[in-house]
């Protein structure tokens, strides 16, 4: 609640001192509200019931509670895959659209989550495939959505825009997602294919 009355009282000291900078000002300072680093930590989905997860930065505390809460891994990698888009889709936002001020941390810092939010995912499907799990739709959507991701980061990549600003977490980025979609790619020939529908 606290954070929310600094946020509305920045806002109206914006108002003040220019009309037109108050909406851009909102939507700047609720990005960075939406991203900011939770100090929460989640119930571990490798251990038992009450076990702890290291601490996750990239993640908001509602997010955490939305892993924790997570009934199969199925539904934990589509989680982490909803997260790194976000993150990815606003990491393109800060780009075109830069803050007045912590630019480049923002940068940085949106896309170390997707890196997170991707490599969480990838470590999810491996450790489904261990327990022998049935993640097919988690796999499937990893791959598909790995193959697009690609595409984004090394278009950002070319275009090269302030690129000496986040260089090395971009390289990371494009590893990091080239591994998922191998993994996932590898993931599919141990898996459960879908089931067939019979024609009726």
């Amino acid at each position: 609640m606290k954070v929310w009355c600094q946020i509305l009282l920045t806002i109206c000291v914006a108002g003040k001192s220019s009309e037109v900078e108050a909406p851009r000002t909102l939507a700047v300072e609720i990005l960075r509200f939406d991203t900011r680093v939770s100090n929460r930590r989640m119930t571990s989905w490798k251990g038992g019931a009450g076990a702890q997860a290291p601490q996750k930065d990239y993640l908001t505390s509602m997010e955490a509670d939305k892993i924790r809460d997570a009934e199969t891994t199925n539904d934990r990698i589509k989680l982490f895959v909803e997260f790194a888009d976000d993150r990815l889709k606003k990491f393109q936002y800060e780009l075109e659209h830069p803050s007045q001020t912590n630019h480049e941390q923002m940068l940085n810092y949106l896309m170390n989550a997707y890196i997170g939010c991707v490599d969480d995912a990838a470590d999810l499907i491996q450790l489904g495939v261990e327990k022998q799990e049935n993640i097919r739709r988690g796999v499937d959507l990893m791959a598909t959505k790995s193959k697009e991701y690609l595409e984004v980061l090394k278009k950002i990549q070319s275009d090269g825009k302030e690129i000496e600003i986040y260089r090395d977490n971009l390289d990371d980025a494009i590893e990091g997602t080239q591994d998922a979609l191998n993994d996932a790619e590898k993931a599919k020939k141990s898996v459960a294919p879908p089931p067939v529908r019979r024609k009726s």
